[in-house]
């Protein structure tokens, strides 16, 4: 058993879908004594099934929001009761209950920066330390050891709590909102890239040309190295006239294959920015 201050280090866990559950149980291996709270989900043993957020939270030495951006702030203002009640009573207010000053909330979902601010707001006004914490990698198959990112005021004591446990944490000196926007300028790019390929494939398998365009994917993304980000923003801004004409006929036929043309209609509009003609 892990301890902290010579306790038995205590962890809550609210959302135990597919990356909550995983986390849950790695940390369970690693030696934390785990609560968990899901609405839709009985924690499985040996995760301490809890009622709620707040029943989960009473105790921990942190607590761990992986449930979903939109359930981010209702969960971190369900759980601060049961931070409190951990607490000791404030000087002068009876029976009032301040956190335990060890006590960490940490927000794992994918959220803007201003989201992570907001949340970083309302656990300071409570007393709470806060790390925003982004995923960079997908977790099943990692779980705990999954990259992570984190910033805000309590990034530093996340990351020594839990790399001892088996995790990947970088911390970045920076506020809340900071390990959220390293994430999701990833995820521009990232996500962009595979929507555009997916775009592409859908066309092609239309045409007939699916494999040929697959081979023709894998052969340009196993030859990058690193003068291709060079290469592709200079060509951009250069051929962006010529590009934009580009794209509007590559859209033009994707919409004749009946095949929505999001990512081409958008290449086209930016390419259109840049030379300063978009229109539509």
């Amino acid at each position: 058993m892990v301890t902290r201050n010579g306790q038995a280090l205590v962890i809550a866990v609210l959302g135990l879908g597919e990356a909550g559950s995983a986390i849950a149980s790695d940390l369970v291996t690693a030696g934390a004594r785990v609560r968990g709270y899901d609405p839709a989900v009985t924690a499985a043993e040996p995760v301490i099934d809890t009622g709620s957020e707040a029943e989960a939270a009473r105790g921990a030495h942190l607590v761990l929001s992986v449930n979903s951006a939109k359930a981010a702030v209702d969960a971190l203002r369900a759980g601060l009761p049961g931070v409190r009640q951990a607490g000791r009573p404030r000087r002068g207010e009876g029976q009032g209950r301040s956190p335990r000053p060890d006590v960490l909330w940490a927000d794992l979902n994918t959220a803007s920066p201003g989201a992570k601010r907001q949340l970083a707001d309302i656990a300071g006004t409570a007393g709470v330390a806060f790390a925003d914490v982004a995923i960079m990698a997908p977790v099943p198959g990692r779980g705990l050891r999954v990259p992570m990112l984190a910033s805000g005021t309590g990034a530093a004591r996340y990351a020594a709590m839990l790399t001892s446990l088996g995790a990947d944490i970088g911390v970045l000196d920076g506020p809340a909102g900071l390990a959220a926007s390293r994430k999701l300028l990833r995820s521009v790019f990232y996500k962009g890239m595979a929507a555009a390929i997916a775009e592409a494939l859908d066309a092609a398998r239309a045409t007939g040309d699916e494999q040929w365009l697959s081979d023709h994917i894998a052969a340009e993304l196993a030859g990058m190295d690193a003068t291709t980000l060079t290469r592709i923003t200079d060509g951009t801004r250069r051929h962006a006239v010529r590009r934009t004409a580009e794209m509007e006929a590559a859209a033009d036929m994707l919409t004749e294959l009946g095949v929505p043309p999001l990512m081409a209609d958008a290449s086209r509009a930016l390419h259109a920015r840049l030379t300063g003609t978009d229109s539509r």
